[in-house]
């Protein structure tokens, strides 16, 4: 009667091991806690959804420009201080292939729309733009990891010229991209 206890746990370590070094993906995946002071979520111009100035001002009514077959990537800006639409792309297995396009162009001291389209469904991410010193622009939007396929707008408040990094901070190492700002 002592062998199934024994036997029982070689079964379940045989079961942990080969659960470990299965060729999938794993079902999980590291995310580093929430920042102090989290974007307000809803839809990209719903009053009051962040504490940032821009909650308050009106979604994008510009042009857009965001990138098609062959263009550029790049959003030009409007007239009235509100600029175009830029759109970045998780792809399916964006985990390691990373974010598409990984630069993108925008207006200086113009509003603007980000749409972060996620389009992996093998694991959660999101799209946080940050400044040049590294700390987190304020946008307008729900910024909280998700699983793919599934689309977010950021109402982008007028920013100053620079290179502003954008990250997936589930995945900071691989999906990451620049936001030059002109």
């Amino acid at each position: 009667m002592r062998r199934l206890p024994a036997l029982s746990s070689t079964i379940a370590l045989i079961a942990v091991l080969a659960a470990c070094t299965a060729g999938g993906a794993p079902g999980w995946t590291y995310a580093p806690a929430p920042s102090a002071t989290p974007a307000g979520s809803g839809a990209a111009g719903s009053p009051g959804a962040s504490g940032s100035p821009a909650a308050s001002a009106p979604a994008s009514t510009g042009p857009s420009v965001a990138p098609s077959a062959g263009g550029s990537p790049a959003a030009s800006g409007g007239a009235g201080g509100t600029g175009g639409a830029i759109t970045i792309t998780a792809p399916v297995g964006a985990a390691t292939a990373g974010f598409q396009p990984t630069t993108a162009e925008a207006a200086a001291n113009t509003q603007f729309t980000l749409t972060f389209d996620n389009q992996d469904n093998q694991a959660p991410h999101n799209l946080i733009l940050q400044k040049p010193d590294g700390s987190n622009v304020s946008v307008q939007g729900d910024t909280a990891f998700f699983n793919g396929p599934g689309k977010r707008d950021y109402t982008v408040p007028p920013l100053a010229a620079g290179d502003y990094k954008y990250i997936c901070q589930v995945h900071p190492t691989t999906m990451i991209g620049t936001l030059t700002v002109k």
